[in-house]
């Protein structure tokens, strides 16, 4: 598990690195806020995010997933599978699961009270992947736990999912803009930058759509694929219009609280 842990941290730690340079050569937007502020109360909520998960869990999904392997719970510890076959169908599953989870959040009204902080950024970059409120964190881990003991889903498939998330959660959120005879291509696959960047429009209908974090089939498969903002990539507005670019909407104290007011 510790080794576990130790990949997860590498991988992030060099995937925010490069993201973090490749946007400070070459950001696809501008942006007035301050970015210290927003970086600190970003990271912050990620810290906080981090340790509620480890109090709640203290053995994480990996710990669970072995748990369930000795006591042959769940569908894949029922039958027999290729690793490989388990592995690939494993994170599907996952990833679909984010998906489902991504879109309650935001129909959901009780749920959407923790998801609205990630989206209050007044600004989309590479910290914006880690913004999510700490009982937002709690909630997902509960709802892939359910997910894990409902299918048996294997500790290295976890640990492969989890460093896959975080790397394309800081990946589609970086400021940047690929060429578009790469982007184009790409987007069938993974969710890129400009098509993520159209799910933080202020626009509800935009807003509402490409829920995807990784693949980018379950918005073209459930409909709710987006492919261009009204106003194009670079016409996009950002964050949410009762949220403006204000240091009471940036602060790590207003972040915290901000599910809690009306």
């Amino acid at each position: 598990m510790q080794d576990g842990s130790l990949i997860r941290l590498s991988v992030f730690v060099s995937i925010l690195a490069l993201m973090t340079l490749w946007q400070t050569l070459a950001p696809a937007r501008s942006t007035s806020v301050a970015p210290r502020q927003r970086w600190l109360s970003n990271f912050g909520l990620m810290v906080m995010g981090a340790l509620l998960a480890r109090l709640a869990v203290p053995a994480g999904l990996a710990g669970l997933a072995f748990n369930l392997q000795q006591q042959h719970w769940g569908l894949f510890n029922l039958t027999q599978w290729p690793l490989w076959l388990e592995v690939i169908v494993g994170l599907l599953i996952l990833d679909c699961a984010i998906y489902w989870q991504h879109r309650l959040f935001h129909v959901v009204p009780f749920l959407w009270r923790f998801h609205r902080v990630h989206h209050a950024d007044p600004h989309v970059d590479v910290s914006t992947g880690v913004r999510f409120h700490p009982l937002e964190i709690l909630l997902s881990l509960l709802i892939k736990m359910a997910v894990v003991a409902l299918f048996g889903i294997a500790p290295l498939t976890i640990l492969m999912f989890e460093v896959i998330l975080n790397a394309t959660s800081l990946f589609n959120h970086t400021n940047v803009r690929l060429p578009g005879w790469l982007e184009r291509p790409l987007r069938w696959l993974i969710v890129t930058q400009a098509m993520h960047r159209i799910h933080h429009s202020q626009r509800p209908v935009e807003t509402n759509s490409n829920y995807g974090f990784n693949l980018s089939v379950w918005d073209r498969l459930f409909g709710s694929y987006t492919h261009r903002a009204r106003l194009g990539d670079s016409g996009v507005q950002l964050g949410l219009r009762q949220y403006p670019k204000t240091e009471n909407n940036t602060s790590l104290k207003a972040l915290l609280l901000m599910p809690f007011r009306r």
